[in-house]
């Protein structure tokens, strides 16, 4: 993960991101009985083995920035952003951009997110009902994802699919 953005870089759409989750998009995790692999856990964030805030992170990819409005679905089942429809490769094979109409103003320091396996990711459509209407702060943002490391039979380098966002305005 590249830790320059947000900050001296900026995330764009279509950019993998990872970011500390915004409130009850995870199920809690169990603490209790987990004594050794939480005190492992606390010594690996304080030496930097670990992030901070390790079990609290997701990944999921940008579709829209501040004050860009998501919708879905065109005529062709395609998700619009700045009322630009775009075709997405990045989707598992198979899968339909959304089975959930959805129309979204991201506000301000946020960005609406998308898993790329939309069949089972619990992504910004999903929590459009609880505080934050689905959207991700932007200081919840840890970095850009870059490589896939692990399992290492999935290793591969990701990249963003700047054709796919190349005619979508900038919000007005």
């Amino acid at each position: 993960v590249s830790r320059l953005a947000p900050g001296p870089f900026d995330v764009n759409r279509g950019d993998v991101v990872v970011f500390v989750d915004p409130g009850g998009w995870l199920p809690a995790q169990p603490t209790e009985g987990n004594e050794v692999r939480n005190v492992l856990t606390d010594v690996g964030e304080f030496v930097g083995l670990l992030p901070a805030n390790t079990g609290s992170h997701l990944i999921k990819r940008v579709v829209g920035l501040p004050g860009d409005t998501v919708t879905c679905c065109d005529d062709q089942g395609r998700i619009s952003v700045n009322g630009v429809p775009i075709d997405e490769p990045y989707v598992i094979d198979g899968a339909v951009p959304s089975l959930v109409s959805f129309d979204e103003l991201v506000p301000a320091d946020r960005i609406f997110v998308l898993g790329d396996n939309r069949p089972n990711s619990a992504d910004s459509r999903f929590h459009a009902g609880e505080p934050g209407g689905g959207m991700v702060p932007m200081d919840n943002v840890v970095g850009v994802a870059k490589t896939v490391i692990w399992p290492a039979d999935r290793w591969s380098i990701l990249r963003n699919p700047g054709a796919t966002f190349e005619q979508v305005p900038d919000p007005s």
